[in-house]
């Protein structure tokens, strides 16, 4: 990870820290297997530089930004970067705070707490990912309020105070498109430094898809990345909803390619077919059709 920032122009005063962060704290046994190898890096030095510049300084971090823009993407390379082990935290409705923290369990003849991935983080110096946080109730969430400010400390009820290891950090993750979100509370936003993602850029999108399928000939990674632009615009101009922008489906599709699917039909399954409204994938399909012929075999595509 390390020379790959370098590659992308990250600052060297940043990555020295970065190595000197890795060496100073160290991973116990336990938690090792959790360090992420991340099947897909994220593009662009600013960001990077300002994400980890913030976990440097002990801050905790919240990507905000629509679909499509590596929000995880970035989580997981941070962790992967710093080498720290990950815990993923899906938040949704009905997250409450033992599921957070822990709950009470019956074991060899005594009550014990089985700890929540919140705790196993904060005890592990872990990075916690906090995926949709502003899908949670922020009743559930209050609980994190003194783990994520100065005090660092999980207070367990019926427990201890557990102090949070020095590497311990949180990176929130939130997009106001999808439904069931609701508004982040002034006092939970205070503890985070806010990162506004960008959408990524069509040349960065072209090294994303090299990056995972190395052998896909360079007119084809254009091909791709324009198509899922002209996408969004479709989008941003209100001609079709977002279900087709998804960046995920299109790296899917390619990969669905790479095993000898018909491009165009691979396209369908991975983007097209989410379009549930018949006159909006209709659109969708020829979009497709435009830059992807529907029988683009794998051997014109791959090398």
């Amino acid at each position: 990870m390390i020379d790959f920032l370098r590659e992308e122009g990250v600052s060297e005063r940043i990555l020295t820290e970065i190595t000197a962060f890795r060496e100073y704290y160290h991973v116990s046994e336990g938690a090792a297997d959790r360090i992420p190898v991340p099947q897909y890096r994220y593009y662009g030095a600013e960001i990077w530089e300002e994400a980890a510049s913030a976990i440097l300084a002990g801050e905790n971090l919240l990507l905000v930004g629509p679909k499509a823009t590596g929000k995880n993407v970035l989580a997981q390379g941070l962790s992967a970067a710093f080498r720290r082990p990950e815990w993923d935290i899906s938040l949704y409705i009905n997250t409450d705070a033992a599921s957070l923290i822990g709950t009470d369990t019956y074991e060899d003849g005594a009550v014990r707490l089985r700890k929540g991935p919140v705790l196993r983080c904060a005890e592990e110096g872990g990075f916690g990912v906090l995926d949709e946080i502003n899908m949670a109730k922020n009743e559930s969430l209050a609980v994190l309020h003194a783990a994520l400010d100065f005090r660092r400390v999980i207070d367990v009820p019926g427990y201890d105070r557990i102090p949070l290891h020095d590497a311990a950090r949180f990176i929130g993750t939130m997009n106001y498109g999808y439904a069931g979100t609701r508004e982040m509370n002034e006092a939970l936003a205070s503890r985070f430094m806010v990162i506004q993602m960008p959408v990524i850029s069509e040349e960065n999108l072209k090294k994303l898809i090299r990056d995972r399928f190395p052998e896909i000939r360079e007119e084809w990674a254009g091909q791709f990345a324009e198509l899922f632009h002209e996408i969004r615009r479709k989008c941003e101009g209100g001609e079709i909803s977002s279900r087709a922008l998804d960046l995920r489906g299109l790296l899917a599709a390619i990969g669905l390619a790479e095993r000898g699917l018909p491009a165009g039909k691979a396209l369908e399954l991975g983007m097209v077919n989410k379009c549930f409204d018949e006159y909006e994938r209709r659109l969708v399909l020829d979009l497709v059709a435009v830059r992807i012929p529907k029988n683009a075999g794998r051997a014109g595509i791959f090398l």
